[in-house]
């Protein structure tokens, strides 16, 4: 086996209430002013008051940004960038789930690196540091707080850009899933699926380890068990802790061993069509794994087995199989919708859609690489 790093925030909070204790720890650190990134849902629902009164209690002073759009965009690091700069902060806490993440990651990483965030598009683009970055997360699912992996929308070319950057991992993530009680049912159940669409992807990935396979089929296991009854009952403890703990393996798994074609293709429809990134990973998720069963029949097995399907004395195609119905069935269970038609995709953008799939960073370690026709007919098998 090749050289192995493996990447992830130094420290992390995890468990019911635990930011109280986190709060004192990045208190402790001697930072002055923090530019606190995050949307206007958290703004309007009382989250973000109450996070930064728990600062300054702490002697912690706090500059909010509150714009960040569903798919953060290149704008939105700009205008971040510039109200940090203004304000002097010397470091960032992002507040929210995957947008409010990858936007602070975006203006940590200008802050020190200069240039502006288009010029990191790609791996490992950077020369230093980022800003440090404190990650407290709100929500079950893009394990953004924990990665090196940043999404920023282009406007102007509708494009998701993939920033795969060292340079971009959080000093510290919080995951109190006291914060994730309130989570809307719809954003549970994407953010739930794109969980698992982390953990899957990873899995198969052409550069998994066995430390990225224990954390995923982990990962497989804890949704396949609790995302129904969170989405069923947001005020459900033990599975929203379930749910937690699921997105944040997935995130460890996926931080290192990488994505593949459901997140590249995913990424399109998020940049052309400006749709919630979950919910077309989990459309796309069983197609693309149809398309991957021709070579990685017997880890499908293994995803199969992890979802609670019975593969005693199936040959290993028809338990690959049980695998895409499983994830047909959760997402189901979880009201996503059947198709890409439901969400508004166009049979005549597919060929454009397809040409950017193939650029995208995540689909470098996708267990077959395929041609722009392949990746059209794996769009219209999701239609």
């Amino acid at each position: 086996m090749a050289a192995f790093q493996f990447y992830m925030p130094t420290v992390n909070y995890m468990g019911f209430g635990c930011l109280q204790e986190a709060v004192m720890d990045i208190a402790s650190r001697n930072f002055k002013k923090a530019l606190l990134v995050t949307d206007q849902g958290l703004l309007k629902a009382g989250l973000v008051d109450k996070v930064t009164a728990l600062f300054s209690q702490h002697g912690l002073q706090t500059v909010v940004y509150d714009k960040t759009r569903p798919n953060p965009n290149i704008t939105n690091v700009k205008e971040g960038l510039q109200l940090l700069q203004d304000n002097q902060c010397d470091f960032v806490i992002s507040l929210g789930g995957g947008s409010p993440h990858d936007c602070a990651k975006g203006i940590a990483l200008v802050a020190t690196n200069g240039g502006e965030i288009k010029d990191y598009e790609g791996v490992n683009k950077s020369g230093k540091p980022q800003l440090p970055l404190v990650a407290i997360n709100t929500t079950a699912g893009t394990a953004s707080e924990i990665t090196r992996f940043s999404i920023i929308t282009n406007e102007l070319t509708h494009i998701k850009m993939a920033i795969v950057d060292k340079h971009t991992t959080p000093i510290i993530s919080v995951n109190d899933s006291e914060l994730m009680m309130g989570m809307p049912t719809a954003l549970t159940a994407a953010t739930g699926m794109d969980a698992l669409t982390h953990a899957v992807e990873a899995y198969v990935s052409t550069i998994a380890t066995p430390i990225t396979d224990a954390c995923g089929l982990k990962a497989i296991e804890l949704i396949s068990q609790h995302l129904r009854n969170a989405v069923a009952d947001g005020q459900n403890k033990d599975a929203r802790e379930g749910m937690a703990y699921a997105q944040l393996l997935a995130g460890m798994a996926f931080n290192n061993a990488s994505l593949g074609y459901v997140h590249a293709m995913a990424h399109q429809l998020g940049g052309f069509y400006d749709l919630p990134h979950g919910v077309c990973n989990a459309v796309l998720l069983p197609h693309v794994q149809v398309y991957n069963s021709q070579v990685c029949p017997e880890r499908l097995k293994d995803v199969a087995k992890a979802m609670g399907c019975d593969v005693q004395g199936l040959e290993v195609n028809e338990a690959a199989e049980c695998a895409i119905t499983a994830m047909k069935k959760l997402a189901s269970d979880v009201n996503i919708p059947a198709g890409l038609t439901v969400l508004g995709v166009k049979e005549e953008d597919l060929p454009t859609l397809a040409d950017n799939a193939l650029k995208d960073a995540c689909g470098l370690t996708n267990p077959k690489q395929a041609t722009h026709e392949e990746i059209v007919e794996v769009f219209k098998a999701a239609m």
